[in-house]
């Protein structure tokens, strides 16, 4: 695993980036916006038939890791000698489009309007699997030695969690990558890290009356008023405070609300998810903690209220963080300096398919064309441009890591 050193070979790099046609490229991209596999249900078969036969079609050898028939993921294979594996992730599931009315391009057109393509996702994301699919295609078409082994591997079911997508993947005994690079939103910029996350259950308990009589009562939805506006004014501030020279600050926020049984009956029950995502030294346990603190204050001297605060999936995830200096960082580098990119190092706010391989100690980092603010937006987009040059990254990170 010593390949990335010096600077890439200008000759070789050129070769490359000769095989790559934006005509195709594009196609290829739409071709795939086209084809709503939404999530749920999460069915990506028609989608990764694409990827799978343009592959195909150009050498590499396909196969698939599948729990679910729904829900392939896909392992094309391009292997020259012994040396380092180099894993391309992307994912082909996307979200709901929400009201179709609020689009003012059809979410599964994929209209090229101005050097934008549009659609339900065209950029969260396949985007960055069409920039990796083709710049695979790119790298063999070349004919420039390698000696390791590529693989792209597009999966399913990334946007529920990945349990039946990247987690099969990386858990496989089949595939033992040396280098993860997972194609998402970075504006080509190179993040080291993803933060981590911890959502969190609050269940304020009451006890239930008539409406006509509430002081018989002990009602759950106002005491939730109460954690809700000291969450905001004790803790969110706490978490602005908390920084890190690669990821945003610390932040919380409450994604859903739920209380009540019916219009005349005082609430014995109300509950909120509060989205808490954490950055390189925060512990998921402690997030529950401090909310748990600020909760139980808030309604402490209300006569028979009380609260709950726990995990509300699971216990929790740290941030991950790659030394800026380590090898897949230093190999990615060469690439952006090569083609004149951003070479400022950051960390990715969202959750990615990198965490499954980060688990097991392989190195990761985020890489892909696009704006992860436009992600899950209507009329959501992605530059041509962008595409282009992430398609030429993504080539040349296999030379990087894996040229001869």
């Amino acid at each position: 695993m010593d390949q990335p050193k010096g600077s890439l070979n200008p000759a070789a790099a050129q070769r490359i980036i000769d095989q790559i046609n934006e005509g195709e490229v594009i196609a290829f991209l739409r071709e795939l916006v086209r084809i709503p596999s939404v999530n749920p249900p999460g069915d990506v078969r028609a989608a990764m038939k694409v990827c799978a036969d343009k592959l195909t079609a150009e050498g590499f050898e396909v196969s698939f890791i599948t729990e679910d028939e729904t829900k392939p993921n896909m392992i094309a294979e391009l292997k020259r000698g012994d040396g380092p594996t180099l894993l391309f992730n992307a994912h082909l599931d996307v979200v709901p489009t929400g009201q179709e009315s609020a689009w003012s391009h059809p979410p599964f057109a994929a209209e090229l309007v101005d050097g934008k393509v549009y659609g339900r996702g065209a950029g969260d994301d396949k985007a960055s699997v069409t920039a990796q699919v083709m710049g695979a295609i790119a790298l063999a078409r070349s004919g420039v030695p390698i000696n390791g082994r590529l693989i792209v591997n597009e999966v399913a079911d990334e946007e529920i969690g990945g349990a039946l997508g990247a987690h099969l993947v990386a858990n496989s005994d089949a595939i033992k990558p040396d280098f993860v690079i997972v194609g998402e939103q970075t504006f080509n910029r190179i993040c080291i890290g993803e933060k981590g996350g911890a959502g969190t259950r609050v269940v304020v308990h009451g006890r239930a009356a008539h409406g006509a009589l509430p002081w018989e009562g002990v009602n759950a939805i106002e005491g939730m008023a109460r954690v809700i506006t000291a969450l905001q004014s004790e803790l969110w501030p706490i978490l602005e405070q908390r920084t890190h020279p690669y990821f945003h600050h610390s932040s919380a926020t409450i994604s859903i609300i739920e209380g009540g049984v019916k219009t005349n009956v005082v609430p014995d029950s109300c509950e909120i998810f509060v989205d808490r995502r954490i950055i390189p030294g925060e512990k998921p346990e402690d997030v529950v903690t401090e909310i748990r603190a600020v909760a139980e204050k808030a309604v402490a001297d209300i006569p028979g209220m009380s609260v709950t605060v726990d995990f509300a999936h699971f216990g929790g995830r740290e941030a991950i963080l790659n030394e800026p200096d380590s090898e897949i960082v230093r190999g990615m580098l060469k690439v952006n300096e090569h083609l004149g990119f951003d070479t400022k190092l950051t960390g990715f706010s969202m959750g990615t398919d990198g965490r499954h391989f980060a688990e097991l100690g392989v190195p990761m980092i985020i890489y892909g064309p696009g704006d992860p603010a436009q992600a899950h937006q209507p009329d959501e987009w992605v530059g041509v441009d962008e595409v282009m040059d992430a398609t030429k990254a993504y080539a040349l990170a296999a030379l990087s890591f894996l040229g001869s």
